[in-house]
């Protein structure tokens, strides 16, 4: 009995160390932190009145515009948004695609809420996660939050022009 106590504790030992010298060798992905800024406009927007109550309306908006990084990188992005908002305040469901000059793309799913403000001016958070990429961000994974700030439209204009801060938290495959 005492035999086998031992050979069982030798077992959990070795198991352990062996898990340990494995787990220790493994390179571990390290998540990194992009943020950047976008401009953009609606390029395309289809709203729907719903009658429940005043000013109720849902519908999708394109937006298209160029996004500055920290490190002075540039590229183009376009953001589809399904909105359902009463006054102006209310939900959004986002896909963000950003596309780099080397032809390289991230894709994030985000989703927040627009709030708005008695002169005109809203702002909007948003948080979600990324969906794909393609080139340099190949099997990248992580998130993004977003924060917002409309400006309103002038006429001809669509909707309101969009500044944005946005924070990328995420990883790469190893190479």
């Amino acid at each position: 009995m005492t035999t086998r106590r031992g050979l069982i504790g030798l077992a959990i030992v070795s198991i352990l160390v062996i898990g340990i010298v494995f787990l220790g060798s493994v390179p571990q992905a390290t998540a990194e932190t992009l943020s950047f800024k976008t401009f953009n406009h609606m390029t395309k927007m289809e709203a729907v009145p719903i009658p429940d109550v005043e000013g109720h309306v849902v519908g999708v908006i394109v937006r298209e515009g160029v996004t500055v990084f920290e490190n002075g990188e540039l590229a183009w992005h376009k953001v589809t948004q399904n909105f359902d908002m009463i006054k102006g305040a209310g939900t959004v469901d986002s896909y963000f695609v950003c596309t780099f000059l080397d032809g390289s793309t991230f894709m994030v799913h985000t989703k927040g809420a627009v709030q708005a403000t008695p002169q005109g001016a809203s702002s909007a958070k948003t948080a979600g996660d990324i969906i794909g990429g393609t080139g340099r961000f190949q099997g990248i994974k992580g998130t993004m939050t977003v924060s917002a700030k409309m400006l309103p439209p002038v006429k001809g204009e669509l909707g309101p022009k969009t500044l944005a801060e946005h924070s990328l938290v995420y990883t790469l495959p190893g190479k």
